[in-house]
């Protein structure tokens, strides 16, 4: 096809972030499960709320945090996920839309309210996750069919796990991949989430096998898709995927493809604040160098770069312009 009009379209969960800080007692009392994404009822979703300290309120969501890195780092993106017809919701919209991602997908008019992630930040920089999905659940194959020009135009079309709950969701997702595919597209997929991963192994393992040609996991993630040890998974994901992208925390990534290897570092980090949002963003540098046709080990620096400002502040979007942090780091863009 003629040069794409995106570098990246991402489908996921629209949510409204609450970030707040807590303590490990905290987190026991509420029995909440350290570092990882639960998910609740509006009424948990309510009580939590009211328990946590005050905290700071910012649009989220995985693959909507993930265009929000591409486009401060110059990168062009569109984004498909569902909002209701409510105040969060209006919020959302204007939050993606103000960044500069184009984003069109019809609000949910009777159903559930739009979603919210309650965030627990622990002094070690953990963040434990309670969601309530509500609207943000509801994306269809619809949602997909009225992106499909957006989709089209796009060089990578990015999946996020986490909405893989509902079988509504995951015939969107073969949908986006097959229309991706027709239009001489790569899809990309994160596994989001090792509880997500152990919820729907065998569905993932279909979808990764069949549907997708960029793999972005951790390293708890890639075993546990494969069930077992990360050398093993490694070499399973190298027959599978064009490439894939291993985040290994402080220890930077592995990226495959082929019988090519990749080792990035971690970037430097002057002060780890909180962690959520580090494989977004590494996801937005990583998927922009692809989709600009750098190396791997470029793109896997540009993601790095990006998730070491992101865990630099509280939330999960970027406070300081990702393309000049790259420049700094000697990378040259157009």
């Amino acid at each position: 096809m003629s040069n794409a009009s995106y570098d990246v379209l991402a489908v996921g969960n629209a949510i409204v972030d609450v970030l707040s800080p807590a303590s490990d007692e905290f987190l026991e009392a509420q029995g909440i499960a350290k570092a990882a994404m639960t998910l609740i009822d509006e009424d948990r979703a309510k009580e939590l709320y009211a328990a946590m300290e005050p905290g700071k309120e910012a649009s989220g969501g995985s693959a909507a945090n993930t265009v929000a890195g591409i486009a401060s780092l110059g990168g062009r993106a569109a984004y498909i996920g569902k909002v209701a017809a409510d105040q969060l919701g209006e919020i959302f919209t204007h939050d993606i839309r103000a960044i500069g991602v184009d984003f069109d997908t019809p609000p949910l008019v009777d159903g559930p309210a739009s979603a919210r992630c309650l965030i627990n930040v622990t002094p070690d920089a953990q963040r434990s996750m309670s969601t309530f999905l509500g609207a943000a659940a509801l994306v269809t194959e619809d949602d997909v069919e009225h992106g499909a020009d957006q989709l089209r135009a796009a060089e990578i079309v990015y999946l996020e796990g986490y909405l893989f709950d509902r079988e509504e969701a995951k015939r969107g997702y073969v949908r986006a991949a097959e229309l991706a595919a027709a239009s001489n597209r790569r899809t990309a997929l994160t596994l989001s989430d090792l509880f997500c991963v152990e919820r729907h192994r065998p569905a993932f393992q279909h979808l990764v096998a069949n549907h997708i040609d960029i793999l972005l996991a951790n390293e708890a993630e890639i075993c546990a898709l494969y069930e077992t040890d990360f050398d093993s998974a490694i070499a399973r994901v190298r027959k599978e995927v064009e490439v894939a992208a291993v985040t290994r925390s402080e220890k930077g990534a592995i990226i495959v493809s082929g019988d090519e290897t990749a080792e990035v570092p971690a970037a430097p980090v002057a002060r780890l604040v909180d962690t959520t949002g580090a494989g977004d963003l590494f996801a937005a540098g990583f998927l922009l160098g692809l989709a600009q046709k750098r190396s791997l080990e470029e793109a896997g620096r540009m993601g790095a770069i990006a998730a070491a400002e992101v865990i630099s502040h509280f939330g999960a979007r970027p406070e300081t312009g990702l393309k000049a942090l790259a420049e700094q780091a000697g990378i040259e863009f157009e």
